[in-house]
Order: C-alpha cells, then structure tokens, then sequence
C-alpha cells in the first residue's frame, strides 16, 4: 500500500456535496464521489453503490481528495480489470492518492508490474506456503486461547482493542519475528500508514511521515543483523527478503514500502473482520442461532464474514491506453478504482448480497482478495486466523452481544472499525 502521499486538492474539499447527508435517490449522477472516506464513518455508502452499478457501472468522478477518477463497481468487470495487469497496471501506487514529491522512491511489490513484481512477492510467499501454515496453526490457537480466555465477563469492553487488535499483533510480530514486548508499534505503523490526512483520515502527513520514519529505522536494523542467517532456518518475513539475492539491496524506501504492505496486509484484513463477524452475527440473530446449532459451519462462516466485510474497499490502478468498458471511454493514464465493496453486493453474481448467510453455497466466491497476479498472498493465514477465533469462541461463549453502536474508521479505503463494545454470556 502506498502510504506516504500528499494533498494537491484538499482546499477544494468543502466545495463537495456531502453525500452521507443527501438523498441518495436524487443526487444526480455527476455529483456521486464513492471516495468521499464520510461515507464509510457514517455507513452510507450503499445506495450510491447500488445506483452505480445500475445506472453507470464504469462511472468517472473528480474527488476535491484525489481528483478524477473512474469507479468500477460490478463484480464481473472489476475481475476482468484485476487480472488485466497489462491494460491496467499497478506501477507507482494502488490508491486514489497522488505520491509525495519528495519520496518518489517509495514503493511496494503490490504497487509494481512484472517482472519486478514477481520477484519481491516470490520471495516473501514462503511464509505463507501450506507447509509454514500447518505449522502456524498452533501458534495462533494457542494465543487465540489465551486471550479469548482473559475476556471479562459481565462487563462491556471494546472487543477491537481487547480481542481483534490483540490478536492481530501478536499473529504480526510472529511473521515478523518482531521483538514481542514491542509488538504494538507494528499495529501503530499500520494504523498511521492507513490514517492520513490525504487520504481523508485524521492523522497530518508530517505526524504520519514521522511514524514511519521510526518504522523504516526499526525494520532496517533488523534487516542488517539477519542478511546473513539461514532463510531455511528462519522463515520470517525480514529474513526471507534480506537473504534473498534478489531482494537483499532494496533501497531504504523500498524496504519500507514492502514492510508496510506487510504490516498492513497481515493487519487489516485480519483485524476488521475480526469485528465485523461479531456485528454481523448480531445483526442478523437467525444466522447466530444457525452457527451455535451447527458450529461446524464456521467452514463457510469465515468467507461469507470476509465478503460482508470487504475490509481494502478498493484497489486502484493507472490505464496503460485508451480502452472501452460500458460505453465509456477510460483514456491512457486515467486512474481507475475496482469497487471491491460494491462487487460483492453485486446481485448479477451473488444471489442475495445484501444478506448475511452463513452457510452460503460458493461463499469464497468473492472479490475481498482480489484477482490475478495481485491477489492476496496472505488469503489462507486470514481465513485460518478467523477460523480458529470463532472455533474457540463458540467452545466458550453462548453469546458475543454487540451493546453498543460501533465506531468506524474515517477512510475510503480501509473498511473497518474503531471500536465495537460487546459482552459476552459464557456456557
């Protein structure tokens, strides 16, 4: 993820109808900006979504944030736009964001075509390879325990700081081997990197660029004391790229752009739908009654959760030539935003999207993880993590009881939350 970026047009932002306030239904179509991050606070995102697909499924927008932008927002085009990386390329960044110019060395693999794509992926995807995940399993479950264990009982706490963060740390520094009792920073880089102001978030670019700086120092003395271990000894992710030859000289912020989108990627997904689970289960009480009947339906639980959630809203990329989708003409060097939250409510493909069912036929059959040579490495470790969380949540709790309105994340990109207060009713 591209995080270090700036603001050309945030004067212009009060000039922009607020959308999380209008009428959906009669706010016409020039004036809809799927970017604008209020709507993802507020969860008002869905009927512009819903007219986008049915009335402009290839929908151009100038946002006062990122400037002009086309919205892809149908499940089916925006899989043919993700596997075209040659059309529809990644190099130079996957958010609406516009690079600061004063750190245009700043990348990442995600942010890169092939080749040099292919080799900084290949050389991390080994900490996820099946044989690593196995053993991964009763890391996870046994820190699972831990904390599910340590939740107060009768009393309401915010299940994101006490449950979906904590776990996510710990599961961070472990593909880190990041030093444990200093764990939280990674979670705090995560959510600096995500957080900027230019990309309507709360955090000023030079509190946010300062975070990461501290991050890049951190990752670098670990990157120098383990470029000369053995990588079949030591499978973390610092290692697996410090040894590698063809990944071991990256430049300063090139290490720092690959850590982030580690750090992110290994947070995010993990972390929101985390929470989200637990507010989708209550909100929708006849699913929550299924899967206490038959726990055995975490199996589809855990994808459908993952769909309903969709915790990167989108992806963006750069046209490479001028191209036709729905009539519309997208011109070379145009930036393009796959909607993978409004693919997955995208009633075409998926029957009842706006449903939460638990034991939905095809349930992985979504866009969360993206398509083609971008799809998410980590997709397996996510879904395990959420596995094992709710196997040893129903072992122990009747009830997770939402008791509270849930706190949303200020941001257009990251579709996640702040803080949900819960109780829980245990056996």
């Amino acid at each position: 993820m591209s995080v270090i970026e700036t603001n050309a047009n945030s004067t212009n932002s009060t000039l922009e109808l607020d959308l999380s306030v209008a009428d959906p239904k009669s706010v016409p179509l020039q004036q809809i900006d799927v970017s604008q991050p209020k709507l993802f606070q507020t969860d008002t995102l869905w009927p512009y979504f819903d007219r986008l697909r049915n009335e402009a499924p290839v929908h151009r927008a100038t946002s006062p944030l990122f400037g002009p932008f086309w919205s892809i927002t149908r499940f089916n085009d925006i899989m043919m736009v993700d596997k075209d990386h040659a059309t529809f390329s990644s190099e130079g960044n996957i958010s609406l964001n516009e690079k600061s110019k004063d750190l245009e060395d700043y990348s990442n693999f995600i942010s890169m075509d092939p080749p040099q794509h292919d080799v900084q992926r290949n050389a991390v995807a080994g900490v996820v390879a099946p044989r690593n995940l196995a053993q991964l399993e009763s890391i996870i479950r046994a820190r699972v325990v831990t904390i599910v264990e340590g939740i107060p009982e009768g009393t309401t706490f915010d299940w994101v700081e006490q449950v979906s963060v904590e776990l996510t740390t710990q599961m961070l520094a472990t593909l880190f081997d990041f030093p444990f009792q200093d764990r939280h920073k990674l979670t705090y880089w995560s959510d600096m990197a995500t957080s900027g102001a230019a990309g309507g978030g709360p955090t000023p670019e030079v509190e946010r660029t300062a975070a990461l700086m501290e991050c890049l120092q951190v990752m670098t003395r670990l990157w120098q004391a383990r470029k000369d271990l053995n990588p079949r000894q030591h499978t973390d992710l610092i290692t697996m790229l410090a040894t590698n030859p063809r990944t071991k000289d990256m430049k300063p912020m090139e290490l720092l752009g690959n850590m982030i989108l580690l750090i992110v990627g290994g947070n995010d997904t993990t972390r929101n739908s985390l929470t989200g689970g637990v507010l989708f289960l209550n909100q929708h009480p006849g699913e929550y009654d299924k899967l206490i009947a038959q726990p055995s339906l975490v199996t589809s639980l855990v994808p459908e959760i993952i769909r309903f959630q969709t915790p990167l809203a989108y992806m963006r990329r750069t046209a490479t030539r001028d191209v036709q989708l729905h009539g519309q003409t997208i011109r070379k060097g145009d930036k393009v935003a796959m909607w993978y939250i409004s693919g997955n409510r995208d009633e075409r493909v998926i029957d009842s999207p706006n449903d939460f069912v638990i034991d939905r036929k095809n349930a992985r059959h979504h866009l969360s993880f993206g398509f083609g040579i971008h799809r998410c490495m980590g997709n397996r470790l996510a879904e395990m993590q959420l596995r094992i969380v709710w196997e040893e949540i129903l072992k122990r709790f009747k009830r997770v009881e939402v008791v509270g309105e849930p706190v949303r994340v200020l941001h257009s990109l990251i579709h996640g939350y702040e803080s949900l207060p819960v109780r829980v009713i245990r056996h």
